[in-house]
């Protein structure tokens, strides 16, 4: 990642007298859900002055781009730390930048990494509301800490003013703290979300590894040694930056399997995906499918050690059962995978039950009208 060298650097001025809003999203995901926000707020309220570090879609969706977070992420307590220098300098710089700018709010996007420490640090230098300062800190989309480090929360709730999520269960997670915690609904849920994929038991296969640059060259060799070893159809691979692009090209792919970026809803019959958000577009839209997961080994084992959940896959939680079956490190084999789209493609009882799983798992997560919006809009109050 060619980001990662530029060092040091500073992050512009706002482009407008002063700002109203900074949200620091670091993954595509995020960026996503942010913008979606962004949108609904804009609509009730177009003046609004906001900056992130995050990445397209927040810039397409008005806000003005500091620096793009996503292009920049990684995965893994081994990839961070080779990577320390560079998050180190853009950490103190966002501090400085806010320092300097002082917006009315900052709207944290997941990334607990780096964002939960950020707004220890507002709060240690007397810049946010909860550390004697003006600047409201809020959090949009919890860290999981129904998985692992649950006393998070504990700290979350001295640092932050709001927290908006995006599971039901997750209000509980907090009841314990002081911390105001509102279920938004999942965005996949809102009223003009339009799914980057849909069902049909005629379509190609789609192999979905990820966004993360380090992730996707460790899952995509096994996607498509399962997708060799099944032996039919086509494969469609999702990829959301030319990034990831370029590192599903060096596993030089069949011709079978063609490369996409995301844009116009893509049919398919089953899927192979990572855990991340794409797995939630398909068992929202009942594909049938698995998901693979192979982690640096220290990584595993650490995480292992952990996380303390039944799960990987967020559906399967929220279900309560293995809507999408987990093939996690030496279980992701060619010959594991290939059975599995087997029966995703010829079994129609598995068909059915994963619609049926589908319509339950959008009951769960529905979305208030303008939920995100409507949430963030009240924390900012008259700004």
């Amino acid at each position: 990642m060619a980001e990662l060298k530029k060092l040091p650097f500073h992050l512009p001025p706002p482009r407008d007298e002063g700002v109203d809003l900074l949200i620091i999203a670091g993954e595509h995901s995020g960026d996503q859900h942010a913008a979606a926000m962004l949108r609904g707020a804009f609509a009730q309220r177009p003046g609004l002055r906001v900056a992130t570090l995050g990445g397209p879609e927040l810039v397409a969706a008005g806000a003005q781009l500091l620096h793009d977070l996503t292009a920049s992420s990684v995965v893994g307590l081994v990839e961070v730390l080779k990577n320390y220098s560079f998050f180190r300098a853009l950490f103190h710089e966002t501090l400085r930048w806010i320092g300097e700018y002082r917006p009315a709010a900052v709207c944290f996007i997941d990334y607990p990494g780096f964002n939960l420490r950020l707004a220890a640090e507002l709060h240690a230098r007397g810049l946010s509301v909860k550390g004697g300062g003006k600047i409201k800190t809020l959090f949009y989309i919890s860290p999981q800490i129904w998985a692992w480090k649950a006393r998070r929360r504990f700290t979350m709730a001295q640092h932050l003013d709001a927290l908006a999520v995006i599971f039901p269960f997750e209000v509980k997670c907090y009841a314990d703290t002081s911390l105001p915690v509102e279920f938004v609904g999942h965005p996949f849920t809102a009223s003009d979300y339009v799914a980057p994929v849909r069902y049909d038991a005629g379509g190609p296969v789609l192999l979905l590894p990820g966004s993360r640059r380090q992730a996707v060259a460790r899952i995509f060799p096994l996607m498509l040694a399962g997708f060799h070893a099944f032996g039919e159809r086509e494969a469609v691979v999702i990829y959301p930056s030319e990034e990831i692009a370029a590192v599903l090209r060096a596993a030089r792919p069949p011709e079978n399997v063609h490369l996409q970026a995301a844009g116009a809803p893509i049919a398919a019959s089953a899927v192979l995906t990572s855990s991340g958000t794409m797995s939630m577009h398909c068992a929202l839209a009942g594909i049938p499918g698995a998901i693979v997961y192979r982690a640096n080994p220290l990584t595993y084992l650490l995480g292992r050690a952990l996380v303390s959940v039944p799960f990987l896959g967020i559906a399967n939680l929220l279900l309560g059962e293995p809507m999408y079956p987990e093939f996690i490190q030496g279980a992701a084999t060619a010959k594991n995978l290939s059975r599995e789209l087997s029966v995703d493609v010829r079994d129609g009882a598995r068909r059915e039950k994963t619609a049926e799983q589908a319509m339950r798992l959008r009951k769960v997560l529905l979305q208030p009208s303008n939920g995100p919006a409507d949430w963030l809009l009240r924390q900012l109050g008259g700004v």
